[in-house]
């Protein structure tokens, strides 16, 4: 069975419609060359309620569910408290691969606050909003994304 997938950006500007969503179309395009169903796609303003609104939504249908937006140092940077009160745990190795794969390119990438974790059995993952942090961030940690979902769904061995 594929795993199916869902985007959300995270913004106040591309969900006004002041800009268009740029980073969400390359997540989406990143994550259906790897072979995951992306099924669902919006874009939220920087507010809690409504981030955790779609993730809570989102978990019950999706194997992974990628947020892209509001992982910074900014007052309107919610995204990563949205997601950790619905965790039922983290996966810290994956926000610390996507901050070092960050590092080659920017020091600014150490103000990242990108993080991972499961609810259920999806995973979340939460990449930073410019389309370069975005794609930076993904393919650091393509490679483990379908094991881990894998693992989550019982279909892969552990170890």
């Amino acid at each position: 069975m594929t795993a199916r997938a869902a985007v959300l950006t995270v913004s106040d500007r591309a969900s006004a419609g002041v800009m268009p969503d740029e980073s969400g179309p390359t997540v989406r395009h990143l994550l259906t060359e790897a072979g995951f169903e992306v099924d669902e796609m919006a874009v939220v303003p920087d507010d809690r309620a409504r981030i955790a609104g779609f993730l809570r939504s989102a978990c019950g249908r999706h194997h992974l569910v990628v947020t892209t937006g509001g992982t910074g140092l900014g007052p309107r940077d919610v995204t990563p408290e949205a997601t950790r009160g619905l965790l039922d745990y983290e996966v810290p190795g994956l926000g610390e691969l996507m901050r070092a794969a960050g590092l080659r390119s920017t020091p600014l990438a150490a103000l990242s606050r990108s993080l991972a974790g499961v609810r259920g059995r999806t995973l979340i993952v939460n990449l930073p909003g410019s389309v370069r942090g975005a794609r930076e961030s993904l393919e650091a940690i393509l490679p483990v994304l379908p094991h881990a979902v894998q693992l989550l769904r019982g279909e892969a061995p552990h170890g």
